[in-house]
């Protein structure tokens, strides 16, 4: 077996951090080296570092337990002994912005899941299914930074992933026009029932910068690289959103109307989300799930309860597709925020990156 790459997450004491941890324990490409993240958790074992406030289903994985949380602010400290880093880092954006490249510029690989550089024209932002090609303006982004190896990449909003993927998936029907309401878990904020007891039984009709991300993203997702930069889709497609949330713990569902340039029938467009898969399906990547996209043909799913987990929470589940009086066809879709919307889409897209030469051992 080839020797793992050695990976750091940045910010590893929030809900993000913690479910990149629990991802890679145990990942046959990488191995957890270093932890980093505030300085008030500087210096203490990650355990202590968390003290109370680990989140995830799962228990700590022991190997993490005793490691030393580095300060994310010693850049050259933390990428000294690492091949690459997931940033999950809880800053203002211009201080992500900043960080971010100051670590790529030591010539370390940034894979995030913040959005602060998901705007920057020549950070690719990606979903492997969809546009891992996306991923060439790399070797335009290494030029501006004056590195060699070093970059950051990301990938986009856990609230587009329930839909975005069919959209994929129809592309060649022409979707034009979607109007998108996506019912958001509380663990999108970082949260538990615990910490935030008062979403319990409780719906919160706004989510902070989140319906202008759901709107805008798949545009950069469906673009293309023109001149060193990724260009925003520059079709027909116009998306408009709400974003609300809602009290679930894991699993964003969205309901779209869409109108297409075609005249698909269902049964195309049933076929077309089960036959869809892409480069992580073909290179068999660890995360990458077998069948991205299931179809649930009972009226009352995809369920956050029966179908968030589908294939590891890689997957997505689309359901109750049927005509509509003023849209082509309406349906509704689910996945799961913290893993396809946040970390585990984030080490798919490192895998990914792996897979085609950018991530290597320094």
């Amino acid at each position: 077996m080839a020797e793992k790459l050695k990976v750091g997450v940045l910010g590893a004491t929030g809900m993000v951090g913690q479910r990149f941890i629990t991802l890679l324990d145990n990942h046959p490409w990488f191995q957890l080296t270093t932890l980093a993240a505030s300085a008030r958790s500087a210096g203490k074992r990650y355990e202590d570092a968390v003290g109370g406030k680990w989140k995830m289903e799962t228990p700590m994985p022991d190997d993490v337990k005793d490691m030393i949380v580095k300060n994310v602010s010693d850049v050259e400290e933390v990428a000294k002994d690492v091949d690459f880093v997931f940033s999950a880092v809880n800053m203002s954006k211009d201080e992500i912005r900043a960080i971010e490249e100051e670590y790529a510029k030591t010539e370390t690989p940034v894979v995030s899941n913040n959005s602060a550089h998901r705007w920057t024209d020549d950070v690719p932002m990606v979903i492997p299914e969809i546009n891992p090609e996306h991923f060439d303006v790399i070797a335009d982004q290494k030029k501006r930074l004056g590195t060699t190896r070093g970059f950051i990449a990301v990938k986009p909003n856990c609230s587009i992933q329930a839909y975005a993927p069919a959209l994929a998936a129809w592309k060649e029907f022409g979707p034009k026009e979607v109007v998108v309401s996506t019912y958001q878990a509380i663990s999108g904020a970082g949260k538990t029932f615990k910490d935030w007891p008062e979403m319990e039984g409780n719906i919160i009709p706004y989510i902070s910068g989140e319906e202008a991300k759901s709107e805008q993203e798949p545009l950069k997702v469906f673009g293309h690289i023109e001149d060193g930069k990724i260009v925003k889709y520059e079709g027909d497609l116009r998306i408009t959103s709400q974003c609300i949330r809602v009290p679930v713990l894991n699993g964003h569902t969205a309901t779209v109307f869409i109108n297409f340039k075609e005249n698909p029938t269902k049964e195309q467009l049933v076929q077309a989300l089960r036959d869809f898969s892409g480069k992580p399906q073909e290179f068999k990547l660890p995360h990458a799930p077998e069948h991205f996209i299931q179809y649930l043909e009972d009226d009352d799913r995809p369920q956050v309860k029966l179908d968030v987990d589908y294939e590891g929470g890689m997957g997505v589940s689309i359901g109750r597709l049927r005509e509509d009086s003023i849209f082509d066809w309406k349906f509704v879709g689910l996945a799961h925020n913290t893993m396809r919307g946040a970390a585990g889409g984030a080490v798919e897209c490192a895998e990914m990156l792996k897979a085609l030469g950018y991530i290597t051992k320094k």
